[in-house]
């Protein structure tokens, strides 16, 4: 089964320094645009030339490995009601991760996450804590 990785792990790897094959281990494993989109801004908001140039080939390496899922219909139906549910639930969790877990949730896979506390609210998501 593939796992849909969180940005917040992906932030995690880059911080340590740690190779990017701890990204793409043995299984399957994918990000969501609304991850490659936070890269991306990452990317542009350093204000010095040496950490936008080493971001810069961070992001595009992970990229390279982890395909980002588009946001389909599909997946904003799905999005539509854990949105709902949780604002009723009063439990709202911030808006990318909501479309991170649309997405996981739309394609039926467990999300890899450093925010499992937040993840944890949407009902019926997999989600994988990462320390």
């Amino acid at each position: 089964m593939a796992v849909l990785i969180d940005t917040s792990v992906v932030v995690d790897v880059e911080r340590r320094r740690a190779p990017l094959e701890a990204l793409a281990g043995e299984e399957d494993r994918a990000i969501s645009v609304v991850t490659a989109s936070e890269l991306l801004h990452g990317v542009h908001r350093a204000a010095d030339p040496t950490l936008r140039m080493r971001r810069h080939a961070f992001v595009e390496g992970v990229l390279a490995r982890l395909q980002p899922i588009p946001i389909t219909m599909h997946v904003a139906r799905a999005h539509a009601e854990i949105w709902a549910r949780l604002e009723a639930d009063g439990a709202l969790i911030g808006a990318h991760d909501l479309w991170i877990a649309a997405t996981a949730l739309a394609h039926g896979m467990p999300v890899a996450t450093v925010n499992a506390r937040h993840f944890e609210r949407v009902p019926g998501l997999e989600v994988l804590a990462v320390a």
